[in-house]
């Protein structure tokens, strides 16, 4: 079982940045490939950034590349989300979560979600 915690979330003005955190529980973290994902109201839960368990590979959405970094501390059992040039269509909520293999864009894909955190962008 693993236990993920995302935190970073907060209200930010349309160009600037955030840097979101996914803790995770586990003695095997360092073994897990990680996404995170984004889900706004009214739409589905939305592929951002993957990033296999060494950390030499990442993916990302088009809408996120060039502005998104995703990178991982295994030392520290945690995943992270730089987020700059912020922009309002990137509010919502993101996710985290351990890829067990597939296809990166599927949510079904992955298992052991977070709660979530929340990520507003004014314009």
């Amino acid at each position: 079982q693993v236990q993920l915690v995302e935190s970073g979330g907060g209200l930010v003005q349309a160009g600037g940045s955030l840097r979101l955190s996914c803790a995770a529980s586990g003695r095997t973290f360092s073994t897990y490939t990680m996404g995170w994902f984004r889900q706004a109201p009214g739409k589905e839960r939305a592929f951002v950034a993957m990033i296999s368990w060494s950390g030499d590979s990442t993916y990302y959405a088009d809408s996120v590349k060039g502005r998104f970094t995703v990178s991982r501390d295994n030392a520290k059992n945690t995943v992270y989300l730089q987020m700059n040039s912020l922009k309002p269509e990137d509010t919502a909520v993101y996710y985290c979560a351990v890829f067990r293999g597939g296809n990166r864009y599927y949510p079904n894909d992955y298992d052991y979600w977070g709660q979530g955190t929340q990520v507003t962008v004014s314009s």
